[in-house]
């Protein structure tokens, strides 16, 4: 216990350092932004900023040296177009990639990137960081990673540098007519509350832990009188993917008797995305212009599962790379995929294929277009509103573990 004590210490110490370096104002004057004098209006979707954990990264934690959550080595990448790992944590495109194409946008490049290349950051930039959660505490044994807060730090940073180039008032509406998308919550609980070496699942109870979760959540969707976070920075339009139905991820299946779902996991997703949900309602109710929505990922992934064979799936209960342990779980390079790749859900034991992920990338996109009530050319609102609590479906948003 106590050797277990000094690496927790030692990768918090670590994990400070990296991330203040990364995120911090010192550095924001550093980075070789790329910001037209004025905003672009060559592409037809909207600016898009992605927030998120490993079902979102797409390159992010390549930059941390010492990061323990990384996919940036073969099989990774293998049916991307480029054939190579680009630290998206797949075999090929995220949901986030697909959505972009839906958009007719480019994928918004890793933030950390930025400094490296000079790209345009007002066509969008991505945050996701393998490893990240709501809570700061999430991921910590992942060593180097952005948290959430920081990954706004790091949009705060963005934000900063447009309105020193575009001027205040055009960096406003640049931003308030982005679309947030927000992918965060599992690693909370495959990476925190379900593990026995992390403090936080001794320390609550579940509806406990739900309400820290929300009340974190609530701190950093909007401004308050101590920081000045998302909706301070002037996000208006996010799209929440709430969780899905964490229980039926490999992972959490070789924890059960049975190789069946587990049951008690995929009912704290549910409550989760209940309590989620009434937040960012009462945020729209509350807050001027907010359009925020919690995406129904988990009937979408449930379907996935329950009837893979409806979508041209074969196997939803294991994954391809036959990596199914509680912890580790990546398809590592001493490992063997499936010979069809496309014929599973999964393919390691925490994150959803390429096929799967452009499945769920249409489905979202037919809710946001059911949805839409705009007129032509203009930008569909945000997918659409999980119930506030659906029945127990019998028997990862995706946004798992990593």
């Amino acid at each position: 216990m106590a050797a277990t004590a000094v690496v927790f210490a030692i990768a918090v110490l670590v994990h400070s350092v990296i991330c203040g370096a990364a995120a911090g104002t010192t550095a924001a004057t550093k980075r070789n932004f790329t910001i037209p004098s004025s905003p672009s209006t060559k592409n037809k979707g909207p600016v898009t900023y992605v927030f998120g954990d490993s079902m979102s990264d797409v390159g992010n934690n390549n930059y941390f040296q010492m990061s323990l959550a990384k996919s940036n080595y073969p099989w990774y990448g293998i049916d991307y177009p480029s054939g190579e790992a680009t630290g998206r944590f797949t075999n090929g495109k995220t949901i986030g990639d697909y959505m972009a194409e839906k958009f007719g946008v480019p994928p918004p490049p890793p933030f950390l990137s930025l400094s490296l290349y000079g790209k345009d950051v007002l066509g969008g930039v991505n945050f996701a960081s393998g490893g990240a959660g709501i809570l700061n505490e999430t991921g910590v044994y992942f060593v180097q990673y952005l948290s959430f807060d920081e990954q706004i730090t790091c949009f705060e940073t963005v934000k900063k540098a447009m309105v020193a180039k575009i001027g205040k008032e055009a960096a406003e509406a640049v931003v308030n007519a982005a679309l947030f998308q927000i992918g965060l919550g599992s690693n909370d609980y495959i990476n925190n509350f379900l593990q026995p070496f992390m403090a936080d699942g001794t320390t609550y109870t579940h509806d406990q832990f739900v309400r820290l979760l929300i009340t974190t959540l609530d701190r950093q969707l909007k401004a308050t009188t101590h920081s000045t976070r998302l909706y301070g920075l002037g996000a208006r339009k996010v799209a929440f993917n709430g969780l899905a139905p964490m229980g039926c991820i490999p992972s959490q299946r070789v924890r059960s008797t049975d190789g069946q779902c587990l049951r008690e996991v995929n009912e704290y997703a549910l409550q989760f995305n209940a309590a989620a949900k009434k937040l960012l309602d009462g945020m729209n109710a509350r807050l001027p212009g907010a359009q925020m929505t919690l995406a129904d990922t988990y009937s979408v992934v449930m379907e996935l599962i329950d009837h893979p064979e409806k979508h041209g799936f074969t196997t939803a209960h294991t994954s391809c790379c036959n990596v199914d342990t509680e912890v580790g779980g990546l398809c590592l390079p001493n490992t063997r995929p499936c010979r069809d790749r496309s014929a599973f859900v999964f393919w390691d034991a925490y994150h959803t294929s390429d096929a799967a992920n452009k499945v769920i990338a249409d489905r979202l996109w037919a809710d946001m277009m059911t949805m839409s009530r705009g007129a032509s050319g203009t930008p569909p609102p945000p997918p659409r509103a999980a119930a506030p609590g659906p029945a127990m479906a019998p028997a990862p948003s995706p946004s798992w573990s990593n």
